[in-house]
């Protein structure tokens, strides 16, 4: 890890905004998911959430550009669940739907905790969602088409609240939580080892969050494959003292 590597990622962090979000409501297509991902980084968002549709989700990654490492995302069985998740950690829910109370998309408030919610590319925001949003949004189009591709359409939402955000001063001071924002630290800092550690479901080593090493990654190491193999450590063991053994005899 080089200094300007660990500069360049605290400075991410230090931008991003656990109080905005975006919920896609069975979005299909995977590139349309993908670029969606991409613009929930590039605009600074730390999760996005999601309910899948029923085929399953696959991101293509180079349209995601590499940005489903950056932004977690957060999978809801049903469009219910997710918004009562949301609601019940005070967001305001924006859905982007076209309807008779709908309002122009920068007319709404996005310096407060809120979700903007993006319909999948036949049916649009669920009746349900729709209803229980507290307003509905759409983008003025001056065109002959009505609407707008669903990633471009969250790209264009998501720049207003950029807007407003940086307005407030949003992105001009640390906003994550300390436990979440040392956890992607580390996380975006040692993806191989948190690889890993996911994979085998083992707790994340000491970490050193000023120069984003890990604390003694040898000694971790060597305390994991004593617990997950005690025998090949053990044998390992037999020979280095057979070996010194041997090398003390004249």
């Amino acid at each position: 890890m080089t200094p300007e590597r660990l500069a360049r990622i605290k400075q991410i962090l230090d931008r991003r905004q656990p109080d905005l979000t975006v919920l896609t409501d069975q979005v299909h297509k995977p590139r349309n998911l993908s670029a969606i991902i991409r613009s929930c980084d590039a605009f600074g968002l730390a999760n996005m959430h999601a309910v899948w549709p029923k085929e399953g989700y696959r991101a293509f990654r180079k349209t995601a550009g590499g940005s489903f490492n950056w932004v977690t995302t957060h999978t809801h069985p049903t469009m219910t669940d997710a918004v009562a998740t949301l609601k019940a950690q005070g967001h305001r829910l924006y859905a982007a739907q076209l309807s008779d109370r709908a309002v122009d998309y920068r007319d709404v408030d996005y310096t407060v905790p809120c979700t903007v919610i993006m319909g999948n590319e036949v049916d649009g925001v669920s009746a349900d969602a729709a209803e229980q949003a507290n307003e509905h949004i759409v983008i003025p189009m001056m065109g002959m088409v009505e609407s707008l591709n669903v990633s471009a359409a969250c790209a264009i939402i998501l720049s207003e609240a950029q807007r407003q955000r940086k307005a407030a001063g949003l992105y001009d001071r640390r906003r994550l939580p300390e436990d979440d924002y040392l956890r992607l630290l580390f996380c975006w800092c040692q993806p191989t080892v948190k690889r890993y550690c996911d994979d085998r479901n083992l707790p994340y080593p000491p970490f050193d969050p000023e120069t984003g090493d890990l604390v003694d990654g040898v000694g971790w190491m060597e305390a994991v494959r004593r617990q997950r193999h005690p025998h090949l450590v053990e044998e390992s063991c037999e020979k280095m003292r057979e070996k010194m053994g041997s090398e003390l005899k004249f």
